[in-house]
């Protein structure tokens, strides 16, 4: 069963994906036995394999979008590890047509000197690319939901302060449901600690 697939990028991200000196193209096509077939005026990656069974061309569809919405290919490649996910955020379901209102919640999810995005990255241990009218998350996929929460909290007007100590609470629950696990506390102890420490 053959496969083929065509992935839309921006123009602009065309040399990204191909790499310097077809570095990047390379890559996606060893690691993963696909053909693309690059057309760089449409800004159109078709991604063939001839096999979709033995190796797994939506990888290489989802690294390519990745790439697409503004990751450097180091980052993108982290589709590749299992688990993985990529969500994408178009910005304009909360900025309606306005102009003015995307640039205005792309500052806030970007932040002052890229102070919120760092934060966001740092508190979820996943990557976040602010590009044209989206922000692209990848990460594990429990991490990726709460990058995707503070994103959609930011663009609806939610304090930056409100946001972080939210991430900063998830993030010392996750820490500590390790910590138990690891310990081999049993899934109710644990539970009812995280109780005791919310209060």
């Amino acid at each position: 069963m053959s496969f083929e697939q065509v992935v839309r990028i921006p123009v602009e991200r065309v040399g990204a994906v191909i790499g310097k000196e077809g570095a990047t193209k390379r890559f996606l096509e060893g690691e993963l036995g696909v053909k693309l077939s690059i057309d760089s005026r449409e800004g159109l990656v078709t991604v063939k394999a001839e096999s979709a069974v033995k190796i797994d061309p939506f990888s290489a569809t989802r690294v390519i979008e990745a790439i697409g919405r503004g990751f450097a290919p180091q980052k993108a490649r982290r589709l590749l590890d299992e688990g993985t996910a990529l969500e994408v955020i178009d910005l304009r379901d909360y900025a309606g047509h306005s102009v003015n209102s995307l640039e205005r919640i792309r500052g806030r999810v970007i932040g002052l000197k890229g102070k919120s995005r760092r934060v966001i990255e740092e508190l979820t241990g996943c990557h976040l690319s602010v590009y044209g009218r989206t922000v692209a998350i990848i990460g594990e996929a429990a991490e990726v939901q709460l990058a995707s929460d503070a994103v959609r909290s930011l663009a609806t007007g939610s304090q930056h302060k409100t946001v972080y100590n939210t991430l900063q609470k998830a993030r010392t629950k996750r820490k500590m449901e390790r910590m138990f696990l690891w310990e081999g506390t049993s899934l109710e102890t644990i539970e009812e600690k995280l109780r005791k420490l919310e209060h």
